[in-house]
């Protein structure tokens, strides 16, 4: 996939984009750009494979993160820094949550929004970023948090009504949602999370 085409097609939608050979150059990036600001994070392999919470404290920001510090709402943050599940070579991205609380920010969030990605997350349609969501990155996700779920057990999506499923709500950003002053996809020419 070339990365310039995918860049070309997300900021013909709107979106600011950054691309970063390594994940080491993309944290420092987002460590800059968020310096001395309150943070949230979502959930996210991404993030935590980025070591971006320890990167962004150390930069003066206020980070709150659930899987860190019990975090705080996200409406009470500057910026919201998350992942995707999957990014469309059209120039889509795509969510998949079991609580809501990622899609909910990244769609009606602070005034600023990072979409952090590795490589690995990209895709040649908006069809196939969803079939990569469902069936790359949930059931890995299901797995890595010990879910009761048909995915967790062989790896791909069985659309199920398991009690413990983790993907009830998906998403797709079009565009950046009205309200944001700055939404960025930080693209990284590595492969990070699920």
């Amino acid at each position: 996939m070339e990365l310039a085409k995918v860049k070309e097609a997300f900021e013909r939608h709107g979106f600011a984009v950054s691309y970063f050979e390594t994940a080491a150059e993309a944290r420092a990036y987002l460590a800059a750009q968020c310096a001395g600001q309150a943070v949230t994070f979502g959930g996210s392999v991404t993030l935590d494979q980025l070591d971006a919470f320890d990167a962004l404290t150390a930069a003066g920001c206020t980070v709150n993160w659930h899987w860190k510090n019990g975090g705080a709402r996200v409406q009470d943050c500057d910026i919201y820094v998350t992942s995707a599940n999957g990014l469309s070579e059209t120039g889509e991205i795509v969510n998949i949550d079991g609580t809501g609380n990622r899609v909910a920010a990244a769609i009606y969030g602070p005034a600023a929004c990072f979409t952090v990605c590795g490589r690995n997350k990209l895709a040649p349609t908006l069809a196939d970023a969803i079939g990569r969501a469902r069936n790359i990155a949930a059931p890995k996700n299901a797995q890595r948090v010990g879910a009761r779920t048909p995915c967790a057990a062989d790896g791909k999506c069985h659309d199920c009504d398991s009690p413990g499923r983790i993907c009830r709500a998906l998403s797709v950003v079009f565009r950046p949602p009205m309200g944001f002053t700055r939404y960025e996809l930080v693209l990284v020419g590595e492969d990070l999370g699920y």
